[in-house]
């Protein structure tokens, strides 16, 4: 088996586990970490055995695939020169700034080549794989996304810190245009919005409802879907998906004909799976499970919501 030459871009709190993760992976050689941040850069390639960086563009020759870790404003440059040499990106959430941005990079994976995949972590969790085995035709879905208040990520808005996740998962299942939006949400404690609520109307007819916020006093990220005959529950956090079935025979629900499985997973590493995933899709050049155009899609929806939610709080002022 070939090995992989991989690098990544900026090692802080979340590129470092990017850089600890690839560095034990059979079959890929950690080429080099990148941080402008000299010391950074330098500490955690010394760890792990590998060259450090605080120009990206060192890598280029120099590796086959690169994360890139770093403030979302960078990630259209930093990705594009990459791609533009034939090196296969995973982007970390959200994949740029704007739609401008991200047209042009899936343009430029198109015509080059190279894989883009997008770092929405969620995805890879085990209880959302399971939910495919389940979830055919969505028509109504609540979503949670509560987080006690960190400094890390209030540089942008609770819809691209946190929400970003959910709406990314919903637009895989539900699989419709959108025919709505209907969103408020406000800043509390830092100068962004801490707190939103979203509802999509679909136009195959499903309807969801997000909420997250960053200023709670718990953590929650749970999700219900509705479906003909079917109710699903799954707590992301404790890996646990609860299922009551319309099947004739339950007995031990208080709705007639109904039966609940509830099923628990063991803990995984969520992000050592995308990464495994990424691996493999560079590897057997075969699509990621969530593209460059999943990355925009989501963002497409998330920028809608804030625009929404910036001109609800200027008639406020």
């Amino acid at each position: 088996m070939k090995e992989l030459r991989v690098g990544v871009v900026g090692v802080g709190y979340l590129g470092r586990f990017h850089a600890e993760k690839y560095a034990r992976m059979d079959g890929v050689k950690l080429a080099g970490v990148v941080d402008i941040i000299t010391e950074r850069a330098q500490n955690v390639a010394k760890r792990l055995g590998t060259e450090s960086f605080t120009d990206y563009r060192d890598l280029i020759g120099e590796v086959d695939a690169v994360s890139v870790v770093v403030p979302t404003p960078l990630h259209f440059y930093i990705s594009r020169d990459f791609l533009e040499n034939n090196v296969d990106v995973l982007i970390e959430k959200p994949i740029t700034e704007t739609l401008e941005e991200a047209d042009a990079l899936i343009k430029i994976a198109d015509s080059h080549g190279p894989i883009i995949q997008v770092g929405h972590l969620e995805r890879f969790n085990p209880a959302v794989i399971a939910l495919r085995e389940v979830v055919d035709r969505p028509l109504f879905i609540e979503s949670h996304r509560l987080s006690v208040f960190k400094e890390r990520g209030t540089e942008v808005d609770v819809v691209l810190d946190l929400m970003i996740h959910d709406i990314d998962i919903i637009l895989s299942f539900v699989r419709s245009e959108l025919k709505s939006i209907h969103a408020a949400g406000v800043p509390v404690i830092s100068s962004c919005v801490d707190v939103a609520n979203v509802r999509l109307v679909f136009e195959n007819g499903c309807v969801a409802n997000i909420t997250a916020s960053r200023i709670s006093l718990k953590n929650m990220r749970k999700i219900r879907i509705f479906q003909k005959d079917t109710y699903v529950s799954v707590d992301y956090a404790n890996h646990e998906i609860t299922i009551v079935r319309k099947d004739g025979k339950g007995t031990e629900l208080p709705i007639p004909g109904m039966s609940l499985q509830r099923t628990s997973f063991e803990k995984a590493d969520s992000l050592e799976s995308e990464l495994e995933a990424f691996i493999r899709s560079v590897r057997n050049r075969e699509a990621p499970l969530v593209s460059g155009r999943d990355g925009r899609n989501a963002l497409r929806v998330a920028l809608s919501i804030m625009d929404q939610i910036e001109e609800t709080l200027k008639c406020l002022k």
